[in-house]
């Protein structure tokens, strides 16, 4: 018989939406966020010049000291705030480092406090801690941004964590500084661990990002180079672990992931030597494709009143469809042939939604849109 554990772990339906459509002929594909444009050539370069010529072997749990230069760099860079290389633990993608930050700081038992609607799988990371969840709703009005007042109230001394994410998944909202800095001090207060999803950095377009190392350095940050540099499948993130916590970081890193792949570190040192710029005609293309959306979401009676200001994807109010987001998935997905993921996987705030994504060319979102005018036009759906 599996574990307890194993049994409460639920399904990740945007990915076994991705299994069943790709099973099938000429559908467009929403489903999931990849990116639709290929790796820097100086990352492909730089991997594939590490796997030629060596070496290969381990690395570091940390990750290569090179790398993790480029990282503080980074932040360096970017938002101006010190990060040393010594607080940083590279992993095979962002996962593992969610992960090891879930046993890292949460006992069985303890309270961990996530926006609702949240990232699918950060709640079966909190239960393989043994950690149990309480929510702060978004409101669809306000943008799905998070109400400092409600993490307020809901961050108590009870709390062994509290995970924010922006730019958002599912709901691409990005958190201002004001707010980071605010939800920050209260965790200080209630010596709550805050853990900071930053994965989508960089994909932003009508406002400033910022990182919570800004305001603390209790974080832990969580971050890595699949969305921005389009290389999800290189699962390369990182760490940037607060000073009292490294070591501790290390020492599951070494037991749990050993360390990420040699030759992907190389060519994640390449992306992020490139400098800041590699990502402005990406993001212009997302932002066009963002309110070609927006726009038809409105057109087709699906709009939620908001536009996301990052990441890539936008929640469909379904409400209004016989069925549930489910069934309504199923029917776009059997009907027109366009893959999205029913919102109830990304809890109860997004219960009545579907999430779609707009990492995809223009054409196919057109082709998507006509698609879905056409079924809800001509069907009783």
């Amino acid at each position: 018989m599996p574990s307890e554990r194993a049994t409460r772990t639920t399904p990740f339906t945007a990915m076994s939406v991705l299994e069943r459509a790709s099973e099938m002929e000429g559908v467009v594909h929403m489903e999931v966020g990849e990116p639709d444009f290929e790796p820097p050539a100086a990352a492909i370069e730089a991997a594939a010049a590490a796997l030629r010529d060596g070496p290969t072997e381990y690395t570091s749990s940390r990750g290569k000291q090179s790398l993790r230069d480029a990282i503080s760099d980074y932040y360096d860079r970017r938002y101006g705030v010190d990060v040393p290389a010594d607080r940083i633990i590279v992993t095979p993608g962002s996962s593992p480092a969610l992960l090891l930050s879930m046993l890292t700081v949460v006992d069985p038992g303890e309270e961990v406090v996530l926006t609702d609607p949240y990232y699918a799988c950060y709640p079966n990371f909190v239960r393989q801690a043994g950690g149990q969840i309480s929510t702060v709703p978004l409101d669809p009005d306000a943008g799905f941004a998070p109400d400092v007042d409600a993490f307020r109230s809901a961050i108590t001394r009870d709390t062994a964590a509290a995970l924010v994410n922006s730019p958002s998944n599912p709901t691409g909202a990005v958190m201002s500084g004001e707010s980071l800095e605010a939800i920050a001090e209260r965790a200080r207060r209630t010596d709550t661990r805050l853990v900071s999803d930053e994965v989508y950095h960089g994909l932003t377009y009508d406002e400033d990002e910022h990182s919570v190392l800004e305001y603390t350095e209790d974080a832990i940050v969580l971050d890595g180079v699949s969305k921005r540099y389009g290389m999800t499948g290189w699962r390369l993130g990182w760490m940037v672990a607060p000073p009292d916590l490294v070591e501790t970081l290390n020492r599951l890193a070494q037991n749990i992931v050993i360390c990420a792949p040699n030759h992907v570190q190389d060519g994640a040192e390449a992306a992020l030597r490139m400098g800041d710029g590699w990502l402005d005609d990406i993001r212009d293309t997302y932002r066009e494709r963002r309110d070609f959306l927006v726009d038809a979401a409105d057109d087709l009676g699906l709009s939620m009143g908001y536009t996301p200001g990052g990441a890539y994807y936008l929640l469909l109010d379904v409400s209004h469809l016989p069925g549930d987001a489910f069934e309504v998935a199923d029917v776009f997905l059997e009907e027109a042939g366009v893959a999205m993921t029913p919102g109830p996987d990304f809890g109860d705030g997004a219960d009545d939604t579907l999430r779609a994504s707009y990492a995809t060319s223009t054409s196919d979102l057109e082709e998507a849109v006509s698609r879905l005018d056409e079924l809800l036009t001509q069907t009783a759906i």
